[in-house]
């Protein structure tokens, strides 16, 4: 087994005594700095190199820290005014997308000439969540020329983490195949809703 295949391991046991030690001592760094930051190099190699990071120039990792936990429902004095149909709970509200797609929402907002390639996990406390996020600078030569990872150059590419397109994103857009996915046939599910409430009439040729 190679130096990458150990770590990996190593991150499939949390409880262990050298994980539990490691993670409690990272976590105690990562709350003494900023909510976002550079970090200069990844903790977590093995992990950003199986998602497309590379050890060269033109790629960045960016840290962040998530507040946990669910989202109270942004209504003054917890009076959700009009319809008794809406005046549901305003704890205990959970949001559509998971703490990790807004995480890369809040670096891409921050760092608008980069481009988000991924992210992944690197430790929690009871008050915050920390994921480190792949960052391309699209205009480096060292990215333009490498044919493996020009196409984050395309135009299409800006800002993929604000329109679902990230792993995390990805996630609870309700995307698959299978007859779990009935609800998402033809590329999301606003598009098989519409294709199914459209009258069609074929012309007779």
């Amino acid at each position: 087994m190679g130096a990458y295949k150990y770590m990996s391991e190593l991150y499939r046991k949390k409880q262990s005594d050298v994980m539990r030690y490691l993670l409690r001592i990272r976590c105690w760094q990562y709350r003494q700095l900023t909510k976002v930051h550079r970090a200069p190099r990844p903790t977590r190699p093995d992990k950003a190199r199986r998602l497309g990071y590379k050890a060269k120039q033109g790629f960045v990792i960016y840290r962040i820290s998530m507040r946990r936990g669910g989202r109270k429902r942004p209504v003054a004095k917890g009076c959700p005014y009009g319809k008794p149909k809406t005046s549901g709970a305003v704890k205990q509200q959970k949001p559509e997308r998971n703490l990790q797609s807004i995480a890369e929402e809040r670096v891409g907002r921050r760092l608008k000439g980069l481009r988000i390639l991924n992210s992944y996990w690197v430790g929690q406390d009871s008050t915050y969540k920390y994921f480190e996020v792949i960052m391309i600078d699209t205009h480096h030569a060292a990215i333009t020329r490498d044919p493996k990872i020009n196409w984050m150059c395309n135009p299409v590419q800006k800002h993929r983490e604000l329109r679902g397109l990230t792993a995390s994103g990805k996630s609870s857009r309700g995307l698959g195949k299978g007859h779990k996915f009935n609800q998402t046939k033809g590329g999301s599910r606003r598009a098989n809703w519409l294709r199914r409430n459209s009258l069609k009439l074929r012309r007779k040729r």
